[in-house]
């Protein structure tokens, strides 16, 4: 079996509701588990803001409450349901997932070619079982890079009286990606809270035009 079919299998258990089926689910995944508790001692949760894990396009949980807690008590999290710890619930969350979406289910993002693709990056750059370094510390450079870099084109706006910032990389292969980071309150750093492929630049660029000055994209 591989390393997608066992991830299946794993979210499959992770959302079973019985109490510790979530943790037994992710103690299953060697890789998963070493990668959360690796970015927890290198500090890199602490890059990222808060999201909800109530999807902003399906109005769905994008994961239970089971492996939400889970979760977050393996990354040495404090977290009130349904508000999370955005870089653990984007990336691993993510990862886990079965709720469909407009675009499919999560984990595509970091499985599939298009994100790696809109970064300039090589085909499986954010497979996440693949490479020294975690999912999360290759998502949290990509996005760091790319909001410090400006893109192609940039937005800055006040969200709920907070700082966000938008990014919207160049073209490459036929690929963008977004990077949206939000300060945690007013006068702070923006702080990440996604990242993700765009297949329509020009309808990303209208709704921001019209409306940047709202949270955005689950941010918390």
């Amino acid at each position: 079996m591989g390393p997608i079919e066992d991830l299946e299998r794993a979210a499959s258990a992770a959302a079973d509701p019985t109490p510790g089926a979530a943790t037994q689910a992710l103690a299953s995944l060697d890789w998963l588990t070493a990668a959360v508790d690796a970015d927890r001692t290198a500090g890199l949760f602490a890059q990222w803001g808060l999201s909800t894990v109530i999807d902003e396009n399906t109005a769905d949980e994008v994961i239970g409450r089971p492996l939400f807690d889970a979760l977050h008590e393996r990354a040495g999290l404090s977290a009130a349901w349904p508000i999370g710890n955005a870089g653990l619930l984007h990336t691993y969350g993510y990862l886990l997932s079965l709720a469909p979406t407009p675009y499919g289910l999560k984990r595509e993002r970091w499985l599939g070619r298009e994100l790696s693709a809109g970064l300039g990056l090589g085909a499986g750059h954010f497979l996440p079982w693949e490479g020294p370094r975690t999912l999360l510390a290759r998502a949290t450079e990509a996005a760091t890079l790319l909001i410090a870099s400006g893109g192609e084109f940039s937005w800055y706006a006040l969200g709920g009286g907070r700082a966000t910032r938008t990014v919207l990389s160049h073209e490459h292969d036929g690929s963008r990606a977004l990077a949206y980071a939000v300060a945690p309150a007013p006068g702070t750093r923006p702080l990440l809270v996604t990242m993700f492929p765009v297949a329509q630049a020009e309808t990303v660029r209208r709704d921001l035009d019209v409306a940047s000055a709202r949270l955005r994209w689950n941010a918390a």
